[in-house]
């Protein structure tokens, strides 16, 4: 009994002092190192997000659909300007639908903004297409909120609205 106690009291006069003010302070440390590392870049990350819209266009005039599945997270969610819920697979398929020819899409007015791993993004879409035979084009204001991981930038969710004049059949 001797023994334990005489360790016992060795180990306690040897230990540091267990304060729950230390373990604070600590973490405190850990936080403002992490808070202090330079961060990427803002304007290259800027411009890698009005990469993405750009390419984005690009991909749906030429139906890629190898591009979303690569930008698009798993768990992407969307609506479309109709008011149409999609996930990442619906939204390739609308992309690659046969009766829909993309003459031209683009995206313009591109505006970044950025919080920590988080960019969100606000374009215009301006397209010309043949829908069943018939000449057609729109615009329509969209919203892209893009995740910072592994890779770079993934689009995890997206708005989209229509602007007047709008089309008779969505899109």
């Amino acid at each position: 009994m001797k023994k334990i106690a005489l360790v016992l009291i060795t180990w306690f006069a040897v230990a540091p002092p267990l304060h729950p003010q230390d373990a604070r302070q600590g973490q405190r440390e850990v936080c403002m190192e992490a808070c202090m590392l330079e961060r990427p870049n803002a304007e290259l990350q800027r411009q890698e997000v009005i990469a993405l819209e750009k390419e984005t266009a690009r991909a749906i005039q030429l139906g890629d659909g190898t591009f979303f599945r690569r930008v698009y997270t798993d768990d992407f969610n969307g609506v479309l300007s109709r008011g149409q819920n999609v996930d990442k697979s619906s939204f390739i398929a609308v992309v690659q639908a046969p009766e829909i020819k993309y003459e031209s899409f683009t995206a313009s007015d591109i505006k970044v903004r950025l919080y920590r791993d988080v960019a969100v993004a606000t374009s215009t879409w301006s397209m010309r297409v043949v829908l069943k035979g018939q000449r057609m084009s729109s615009q329509m204001r969209v919203l892209h909120v893009y995740l910072y991981g592994a890779g770079g930038y993934h689009l995890v969710a997206a708005q989209s609205t229509s602007l007047p004049p709008y089309l008779e059949q969505p899109l």
